[in-house]
C-alpha cells in the first residue's frame, strides 16, 4: 500500500502536459510519503527501504572515533558514534550509470 501512494502522487491527472509548479508539487509529496510511511518506520527500526531496481535505504552505525580539531588543528577530540544513512544502488541503476 505504501509503494502504491507513492505512485499515486507522483501520477498526473491532468490531460495536458505536467508544469513545472505541478511536477514539482507531486515531487514534495512522493517525498512526503517516504519521509512518514518509509523512512521513519523502517529505517529507524534497523530495517532496509527496498525500491525494486533502484536501490535499498537502510541506518548504520558509524563508530566513534577520535578526530582533529578544525580550529585548534593541534588538538585532538573525540568524535561521537552517529547513526547515519546507507544507500546500496539496484542492478538497474549500475546498469544504466555504467551505460553512459
Amino acid at each position: 500500500p505504501i509503494f502504491g501512494s507513492l505512485f499515486t502522487v507522483l501520477r498526473s491527472k491532468e490531460p495536458h502536459a505536467p508544469t513545472a509548479q505541478l511536477f514539482k508539487d507531486r515531487l514534495r509529496g512522493f517525498f512526503k510519503v517516504w519521509d512518514d510511511a518509509l523512512a521513519k518506520q523502517k529505517c529507524c527500526a534497523g530495517g532496509e527501504v527496498t525500491i525494486a531496481g533502484f536501490g535499498a535505504f537502510s541506518a548504520r552505525t558509524r563508530a566513534a572515533r577520535m578526530g582533529v580539531n578544525p580550529q585548534k588543528p593541534s588538538e585532538r577530540m573525540q568524535i561521537p558514534e552517529v547513526r547515519v544513512p546507507k544507500f546500496k544502488a539496484g542492478q538497474n541503476l549500475k546498469k544504466a550509470l555504467k551505460s553512459k
